[in-house]
């Protein structure tokens, strides 16, 4: 049995196939490792083409979208590799991308998960906004990145090169995993369906005692948007309700409580810029994210005695102070 499955979920991504499918079998198929198109039933052809145009790679065809979350959880439970990489269909791998992953896992058995450095395809000097360098979580919940800042995002000048970095989350773009971690932990949590369920599972790593890493000797380049793109109202929900779902898994009833107040007040600040600028399908977004929070959380009974996110790399800082007040922002 091989080492590695690397895994890219797919739904009616043809054009994105052919893109960048030739580089990730060139570059990923060998005596360790396997490439897996797990499709969640789509409706373009895609398992066909993949059938007769590389037939090196091995297809999962699912008869349904079960979504970013489900879809990898199904892939993991029919595949029994060691060690796994959740690979976006929009990032394009280099040559030797996932040795150093690998080998890190193998050498560090307190490692539960790792990330390459993640730039972006588009504009390759620069990082990519869905998990740059590494993710933390701030003192009020929010996703940020070493590289990225909200809408900010900085050219890669080595400024955050050496040695693997503990974070709190590694990006979903390109996620290698111990598998039996992962189906220990229950996998991605699907009720979120897309957007932050890798932060999620990895702050469940977290508790559970393992590390989250991020390496800067391997790099890959993320197009990003590809199934939701920059500013799509479906997108807004999601980041926003799944944000609030995370932040009640991983706080006890009291403290959730508390800063779910204060998220409610801050996002209010956000409804209003998107009131301001007329944008009112991203403001009804965020509204529904809330008012559907509300309704799902109770489905969460067992929630944790103490502060999860708290201890976390990055957790002691703001990232509304480091993007909004010029000269709070430090080196990440």
């Amino acid at each position: 049995m091989k080492k590695l499955g690397v895994i890219i979920l797919n739904w009616n991504g043809l054009a994105l196939l052919k893109e960048f499918l030739p580089t990730a079998a060139r570059f990923t198929i060998s005596p360790d490792a396997d490439l897996i198109v797990a499709d969640n039933g789509s409706s373009d052809d895609s398992v066909e083409w993949i059938r007769a145009n590389h037939p090196e790679v091995k297809v999962l065809p699912f008869k349904e979208n079960l979504g970013f979350s489900g879809g990898y959880n199904r892939a993991l439970a029919e595949t029994d590799y060691p060690y796994t990489v959740l690979l976006n269909s929009d990032v394009e791998v280099t040559e030797n991308w996932y040795q150093s992953l690998l080998s890190f896992m193998e050498t560090h058995e307190d490692v539960g998960a790792v990330q390459p450095k993640i730039r972006a395809a588009r504009n390759k000097e620069y990082f990519e906004y869905a998990g740059a360098a590494g993710g933390y979580i701030d003192n009020l919940g929010y996703p940020y990145c070493r590289g990225r800042l909200f809408d900010i995002v900085e050219k890669d000048e080595g400024q955050y090169d050496g040695e693997p970095a503990d974070v709190c989350w590694a990006s979903g773009a390109c996620l290698m995993v111990r598998s039996e971690l992962y189906r220990r932990l229950g996998g991605l949590d699907e009720a979120f369906f897309a957007h932050q369920e890798e932060i999620d599972l990895c702050c469940r790593m977290i508790a559970a005692g393992y590390r989250v890493c991020a390496l800067s000797d391997s790099i890959v380049y993320h197009v990003g948007g590809a199934s939701l793109s920059m500013g799509n109202p479906r997108k807004t929900y999601l980041n926003f309700r799944n944000n609030l779902l995370l932040l009640h898994k991983n706080l006890p009833p009291r403290q959730g409580k508390r800063l779910l107040l204060v998220r409610r007040l801050v996002d209010s600040l956000a409804f209003l810029m998107f009131a301001v600028k007329g944008d009112w399908g991203n403001a009804r977004a965020l509204l529904k994210a809330h008012r559907d929070f509300r309704k799902i959380r109770g489905n969460y009974k067992n929630l944790p005695a103490e502060d999860r996110l708290r201890n976390l790399p990055g957790a002691d800082r703001s990232a509304l102070m480091m993007r909004y007040f010029p000269g709070k922002k430090k080196r990440l």
